[in-house]
C-alpha cells in the first residue's frame, strides 16, 4: 500500500509538472507564431490544464479500467467548480464577464447534462447495459467542435474592437510580459517533454489507483471521483488561485469553466471514440452533483452581486464539496 501510495504521489508529480512543460513550450511557440494571448489561453492553457484528465481517461480505458475513466472526468469538474472556484471566491469575489454568465456556464451545464443521460442507457432505451459508445463520442466531439468555434470568433472580434493604436500597444506589452518565449526548438522541446511526463505521469498514476482499490477492497469509481480527480485538477487549481491572487476574475472563473467544457467533450469524446467506456450507474449519484454544481453556478450570478460569486457563495461550495467528499468516502 506504501508504493501505491508514494507511487500516486510521483504520478501526481510529474502530471503537473508534465503540464506546465506543455503550456509553456506551446504557449511560447504560439506566441513565436503571433497567435494572440486570448485565444493562447483558451485553447493551449485549456487543453494543457485538461491534459492530466485526458492522459488518465486514454490510460484507463486502454487498460481496462472504465470507470476510473468516467469518474475522474466527473469528479474533476466537481472539484473544479466546489473547491477551486469556491477556494478562489474565498480569496477575492469573482465578478464574471456577461458572455461566460449566458454562453459559457450554459454550455458547461449542457455537457454534464448530455453525460448524465448519454449514461443511463437501461433508463432511457431499456438495454440491459449502459455504455458511452463511439457514437456518443462522436457528438460529444462535434460540440467541442462548435464551442472551439465560438472561441476563435470571440477572440477575433476583441481583436477587431482593439483599434486604438494605444490599446493595442499595450495589449502587444501585455502579452510579451505574460509569455516566456523560446526559440524554436526549446519550445518544440519543452512541448515533447512535457508529452512525456503526462504520459508516464498517468500511468504511473492509474496503475496505483487500481492498486489501492484492488488491496483494499475499493471501487475505482470512488478513487476515481476522489484521489485521482483531484491530483489532475492540480492544474486547474495552481492557475485559478494565482489569477484570483492578482484579482485576474476572468481568468480564475473562465479556465474552470472552459476546463469542464473540455473535460465533457474533448476528454471524454476522445476516450470514448478509441474505445467505449461502460459506466456503472454507481456513478448517477457524482453526475447529479456535478450537474447541480454546475446550476448553483449559474443561479449565484443573480444573487447578492449581480455577476458575481461572492465569499459566502465561495464558503457554501467548498462546505458542499466536503459533505461530498465525506459521503462518497462513506459510500465506498
Amino acid at each position: 500500500m506504501l508504493v501505491y501510495i508514494i507511487s500516486i504521489v510521483f504520478g501526481l508529480v510529474i502530471l503537473v509538472l508534465g503540464a506546465e512543460s506543455l503550456v509553456r513550450g506551446a504557449s511560447s511557440l504560439a506566441a513565436k507564431l503571433r497567435i494572440s494571448a486570448l485565444v493562447i489561453g483558451l485553447t493551449v492553457v485549456s487543453f494543457g490544464t485538461s491534459a492530466p484528465e485526458l492522459t488518465v481517461n486514454i490510460v484507463s480505458a486502454v487498460q481496462g479500467s472504465p470507470d476510473l475513466a468516467v469518474a475522474n472526468v466527473i469528479g474533476s469538474n466537481i472539484v473544479n467548480i466546489l473547491f477551486i472556484l469556491g477556494i478562489c471566491a474565498i480569496i477575492v469575489p469573482l465578478t464574471v464577464k456577461s458572455s461566460t454568465v449566458w454562453k459559457e456556464i450554459p454550455l458547461a451545464l449542457l455537457g454534464v447534462v448530455l453525460i448524465g443521460i448519454m449514461a443511463n442507457d437501461r433508463l432511457f432505451d431499456g438495454v440491459p447495459y449502459t455504455t458511452l459508445t463511439r457514437t456518443d463520442g462522436i457528438a460529444l466531439l462535434a460540440l467541442m467542435v462548435i464551442f472551439m468555434y465560438y472561441i476563435f470568433g470571440m477572440a477575433k472580434s476583441d481583436r477587431e474592437k482593439a483599434v486604438d493604436a494605444k490599446i493595442e500597444t499595450a495589449l502587444n506589452k501585455d502579452e510579451g510580459s505574460k509569455i516566456k518565449q523560446y526559440s524554436g526548438m526549446a519550445s518544440i522541446g519543452l512541448i515533447v517533454l512535457g508529452l512525456v511526463g503526462l504520459v508516464l505521469g498517468g500511468r504511473l498514476l492509474v496503475s496505483a489507483a487500481v492498486g489501492i482499490a484492488t488491496s483494499a477492497g475499493l471501487s475505482q469509481a470512488l478513487i476515481g471521483v476522489t484521489i485521482v480527480a483531484i491530483g489532475t485538477s492540480l492544474p486547474e487549481l495552481a492557475t485559478s488561485v494565482v489569477a484570483a491572487l492578482r484579482k485576474q476574475a476572468d481568468i480564475a472563473i473562465g479556465n474552470i469553466v472552459g476546463s469542464n467544457i473540455f473535460n465533457i467533450f474533448f476528454v471524454l469524446g476522445t476516450t470514448s471514440v478509441i474505445l467505449p467506456l461502460p459506466i456503472s450507474s454507481a456513478l448517477n449519484f457524482d453526475i447529479v452533483v456535478s450537474i447541480t454544481a454546475t446550476a448553483l453556478l449559474f443561479i449565484f450570478m443573480f444573487t447578492g452581486g449581480r455577476r458575481k460569486l461572492e465569499r459566502w457563495e465561495g464558503i457554501f461550495f467548498v462546505l458542499l464539496y466536503v459533505a461530498y467528499l465525506a459521503y462518497v468516502i462513506a459510500r465506498g
